[in-house]
């Protein structure tokens, strides 16, 4: 069995040159993790009578459809959600492996009376054959 011997006395450890620290903890060393605008971000304005209920997207209202089933296609929930009001948008994701819906999907309505009557009727609905859960995909927490 070998031991190695070690100097520590002559090597303090310290570098004659700055030390250059490259990727994301970089910022933090450096002072300040946000150029220009100074961390300031939107916001959405929300009234008194919201809170600890749904939030409003940048965009519109957004429900959050649980459930659906895997052959399921856009057009199979955009016919179950469109008498209730103006759909603005449907994202359904797929499994990259299988190809299959991932058993959830996005339904974004323009307006928030429409998306609370399309909660109310269509959760508990099936959709293909399969049961679905609907309710706000965004809530504003209790303060």
């Amino acid at each position: 069995r070998m031991t190695e011997q070690v100097d520590y006395d002559s090597d303090t450890g310290k570098r004659d040159s700055p030390v250059q620290i490259k990727g994301r903890g970089r910022s933090r060393l450096s002072g300040g993790d946000f150029k220009g605008r100074g961390g300031v971000f939107e916001t959405i304005e929300q009234h008194g009578s919201d809170v600890g209920g749904p939030a409003q997207s940048v965009e519109g209202w957004i429900l959050f459809v649980s459930g659906v089933h895997e052959e399921a296609q856009e057009d199979n929930i955009l016919d179950k959600f469109c008498e209730y009001g103006d759909v603005k948008n449907i994202h359904v994701n797929l499994d990259r492996r299988s190809g299959y819906v991932k058993g959830y999907a996005l339904v974004e309505f323009d307006d928030r009376e429409a998306a609370q009557e399309a909660i109310d009727e269509v959760n508990g609905q099936e959709i293909l054959g399969q049961v679905v859960s609907v309710d706000w995909a965004f809530n504003v927490p209790p303060s």
